[in-house]
């Protein structure tokens, strides 16, 4: 029960998780503009994501435009889209292999075994989204965090670290831990079990020893 109860809270982070890295991938707050210098007065704030950049002014009012050439754009924003796109599709992968593999479900009928071995295929996916979301926004974070340091880069040029990038390695986080949880409840004890007891059947039972014949006693004497 306790075993079930793990998976079940684990596979439901790891949605969360890949929930996350959705919304990252949607979101234009990867850089935001850097307040400093002269720069901290300015009337309006400029977002860019790897889809699309945004200002946003004070007035309330907000642009958005879509980048029109891709092979124009950084190396560090396309790896994104790619690793991105490619981590949402794992994610999806991932959920219907653990759905499977779950002890709350029926898939694979009473085979523990190829459960197990479903749920852990599973774990293993949500690993492998984790990392494709960290590396992106761990690559656009040293991008970010280069050109601010960078004197040649000019002040209006120089970003900060948005909404995106935290929420990112939140993401990152919760579907990496959220997929070792649940390859950790495989059902080990229960194999081990069940494979005890395919050899307990398939040894020969060995036969038991014949009795032992009893002396007859001699007859009493007669009297």
């Amino acid at each position: 029960m306790v075993n079930t109860s793990l998976q079940l809270i684990s596979f439901t982070c790891a949605v969360t998780g890949w929930v996350m890295a959705i919304a990252v991938t949607a979101l234009p707050q990867w850089k935001v503009t850097a307040f400093i210098g002269s720069n901290i007065l300015t009337s309006e704030i400029v977002w860019e994501g790897i889809w699309m950049n945004c200002v946003y002014q004070t007035t309330g009012q907000m642009q958005c435009k879509t980048y029109e050439s891709m092979l124009a754009l950084p190396p560090d924003v396309q790896a994104a889209r790619a690793l991105m796109c490619l981590a949402i599709f794992l994610g999806w992968l991932s959920c219907t292999v653990s759905c499977c593999g779950m002890k709350c479900t029926t898939c694979a009928g009473d085979d523990r075994q190829a459960k197990a071995a479903i749920a852990l295929s599973g774990g293993v996916l949500f690993m492998l989204t984790g990392l494709c979301v960290l590396v992106p926004v761990s690559w656009t974070a040293n991008s970010v965090i280069r050109d601010f340091y960078n004197p040649a880069v000019p002040a209006v040029r120089k970003r900060e670290l948005g909404q995106a990038i935290y929420l990112g390695w939140a993401a990152a986080v919760i579907l990496m831990l959220s997929g070792a949880v649940l390859s950790c409840t495989c059902p080990h004890g229960d194999r081990r079990a069940t494979a005890a007891a395919t050899w307990a059947a398939a040894s020969p039972t060995p036969a038991p020893p014949p009795p032992s014949p009893q002396n007859p006693s001699p007859p009493a004497a007669c009297r």
